[in-house]
């Protein structure tokens, strides 16, 4: 293993800093200096750096002795090791000098020369591990500094996080607390673990008598809903239609139940925020009170106005003129499309409210869409549409309020009617599947976006968002709430320009063959 470093040799005689530094040169120790005053040498060493300084003992100007001591004082040689060259007569002061000023080795006159290459060699590797320890130190020592501080700032920046958490959890608290709703929440059980004032308040008992029960258990489905799991979905959930007991005041409130999954690492949970809307509830019922009472009141007198107009079309009351029979009959047309938004505004609140009863009785359900289709003959022959009927059977038996489910056809023929265009084709289908029985009344008309089949079956949707039309937007709805109060199901399916297919389901609906009396 080469040995690096350079060497200051320091000598009055010429012939032995020569002879000692072609030595070192066949030794490869290449970067050597050397010279024969010490004053020079010092000169020399307050501005380079070396690893080993190398000195005879015996010197006129001064020794060896002092001249090393005066050396290591140097800033740049603090870490230079040192060996002193001397005689047999000086061993004793040389081996006082190593005591007093720390000198490395010392070699005896005249020296062995690989006595002297290893004693040198290993000089120079003491310095280089001695300044590598000394770097290593002082790394040492600012990485510690740099701890230091990081610790101080990390202390710091811990307890600032600390009060933010602190202060958040004492809001996320206030807010739990003090919200108007109520709060719950529950695990994958469903078994309630925590629960707010506000919602103590609406079930009326306190917060120990809640804990540990099933969520689910202690409200109420009022239409027995189908609830998807909250803790399988990522949106979150709400429920309408779902009612509580105030166990206080033995009454039920109506709510409204939002419910989102929380998660966290080690677990999830579901918040269920509980709003009480029974002033919702009131409002609602008096606005639909008044609509109902409105539109019923108005059934009478224009009946009484269709009536009237009907005795003046007749000629009852005298003849009159070709101009004034067209406008009579426009107005009569007006009454009884107003007379039939009264009656569906009038069937929808009955709906709503649940005042309707259904009467269901045993009839065929195509002899009812013949009926129908003949209803709408003159409507069919004026868009010279042509209808087709598709039966699994001529006798397919139903159990089911017939002149509900009259409606719901008459319905859907008119939008295929109005929809569908001139020279079209309107298909109606029957069909039993299982115990249930399938109608649907399909037309090569317009076609519906998927942007309008979503709110097609809402109050007030008219099929389009396109143009607005002279319908009530009522239809489809009321439609879709006779087939639902049958515990079934209305649905379309349908493209642009590529027509509309509207189809109802009846569950369990299906009967047996007519029976031949």
């Amino acid at each position: 293993m080469e040995t690096y470093g350079k060497i200051v040799l320091v000598d009055d005689e010429v012939m032995v800093t020569k002879t000692l530094s072609t030595l070192l040169r066949l030794e490869g120790l290449k970067d050597t200096i050397a010279f024969n005053d010490p004053l020079e040498a010092l000169e020399y060493l307050k501005n380079n750096t070396c690893e080993l300084i190398v000195s005879d003992f015996i010197m006129p100007k001064m020794e060896g002795i002092e001249f090393l001591s005066n050396a290591k004082k140097l800033p740049l040689q603090e870490d230079t090791t040192q060996i002193l060259l001397t005689g047999y007569a000086d061993k004793e002061n040389a081996i006082k000098a190593i005591n007093e000023v720390g000198i490395f080795k010392y070699i005896e006159k005249p020296w062995n020369n690989d006595d002297l290459i290893l004693n040198i060699k290993n000089a120079i590797e003491r310095t280089n591990l001695k300044r590598a320890l000394k770097d290593k130190i002082i790394q040492l020592k600012k990485a510690n500094d740099e701890l230091e501080e990081y610790s101080k700032n990390l202390e710091a920046l811990v307890q600032k996080r600390s009060n933010e958490l602190y202060e958040s959890r004492e809001k996320l608290n206030a807010i739990f607390t003090n919200c108007a709703d109520g709060i719950v929440t529950f695990k994958k059980d469903y078994i309630i673990n925590s629960l707010n004032q506000a919602a103590c308040e609406l079930f009326g008992i306190e917060e120990k008598a809640l804990l540990n029960k099933n969520f689910f258990e202690i409200v109420i489905n009022e239409k027995n809903k189908k609830i998807e799991n909250p803790f399988k979905i990522k949106e979150p959930l709400f429920l309408r239609d779902f009612s509580i007991v105030n166990y206080k005041n033995n009454s039920k409130i109506p709510v409204e139940i939002s419910l989102a999954k929380i998660a966290n690492d080690k677990d999830s949970f579901v918040v269920a925020v509980i709003r009480d809307v029974s002033y919702q509830k009131e409002n609602e019922r008096l606005r639909d009170d008044f609509i109902a009472t409105l539109t019923h009141d108005l059934r009478t007198p224009l009946l009484a106005a269709i009536s009237g107009l009907d005795f003046i079309l007749k000629g009852t009351l005298g003849e009159i003129s070709e101009k004034q029979r067209e406008l009579i009959f426009a107005m009569k047309k007006s009454n009884e499309d107003m007379l039939g938004l009264t009656n569906a505004l009038l069937e929808v609140y009955r709906y709503e409210a649940g005042k309707i009863f259904l009467c269901k009785t045993r009839f065929c359900v195509n002899e009812l869409i013949k009926e129908c289709a003949k209803e709408l003959e003159i409507l069919f022959k004026q868009n010279n549409t042509e209808i087709i009927f598709d039966f699994d059977s001529e006798e397919l038996m139903i159990n089911a309020d017939k002149n509900e489910i009259r409606r719901v056809i008459l319905n859907l023929l008119g939008n295929a009617i109005k929809h569908g265009g001139e020279n079209t084709k309107v298909t109606i289908k029957s069909e039993k599947i299982g115990k249930d029985v399938q109608v649907s009344v399909k037309d090569n008309g317009t076609g519906l976006s998927e942007e309008d089949q979503k709110k097609l079956f809402k109050r007030f949707s008219q099929g389009t968002s396109k143009k607005r039309s002279c319908s009530t937007g009522l239809g489809l709805y009321l439609s879709r709430r006779i087939i639902e109060a049958h515990n079934g199901i209305i649905w379309v399916e349908s493209e642009l320009d590529k027509g509309s297919k509207f189809t109802f389901n009846l569950k369990n609906a299906a009967l047996e063959d007519k029976v031949l009396l």
